[in-house]
């Protein structure tokens, strides 16, 4: 059985897309493409917890976190910067095999597999064309009924690099 390359993938002209959750960057810069929106830094997401009726009660009596706070690694840290909405998946693929080589291969199947799990998280979607993101994705760019900890740590950072701040219609 032969595995289906990035040009064959059904996913390959389709958009990775972040969905509006809060995240920053932190650490040192790693290996990384030169490409807009890419710091090679790694990537910490935040998310609240969702519990049920009893967990909720012990949270309180015990003021346990309300937030799922998840550090990526360096690839799905790269992986996170690249599905801004702007990118193909194959596209998205290219810049993970020529950062990564051989630690990433085969990258079609390893990007789509980092990407199923992004989605089954409520993290990312994967759209048809740039045009359709009607949100914000860059850092620090929370939904308001997100309710998260003030107490975040300093050392990461939420400032938007270029063009993470526009709408797909604002690039127009």
């Amino acid at each position: 059985m032969e595995l289906p390359s990035v040009t064959e993938d059904k996913l390959a002209q389709q958009f990775p897309t972040r969905l509006p959750v809060w995240w920053a960057r932190g650490g040192e810069v790693q290996s990384h493409p030169v490409s807009e929106g890419v710091s090679g830094r790694l990537i910490v997401i935040r998310f609240p917890k969702k519990f049920t009726r009893l967990e909720k009660f012990v949270q309180r009596i015990f003021r346990g976190p309300i937030e799922i706070r998840r550090p990526l690694d360096r690839m799905n840290s790269l992986l996170w910067e690249l599905s801004n909405g702007r990118r193909t998946f194959k596209k998205i693929c290219e810049l993970l095999d020529s950062t990564f080589h051989e630690d990433i291969a085969p990258v079609a199947q390893r990007t789509a597999t980092a990407l199923a799990q992004l989605r089954h998280l409520g993290l990312l979607i994967i759209l048809e064309k740039p045009s359709d993101r009607r949100w914000k994705n860059g850092p620090g760019v929370s939904p308001p009924e997100h309710e998260l900890e003030d107490d975040f740590p300093d050392e990461f950072d939420t400032t938007p690099l270029d063009g993470e701040e526009l709408l797909p219609l604002d690039e127009e």
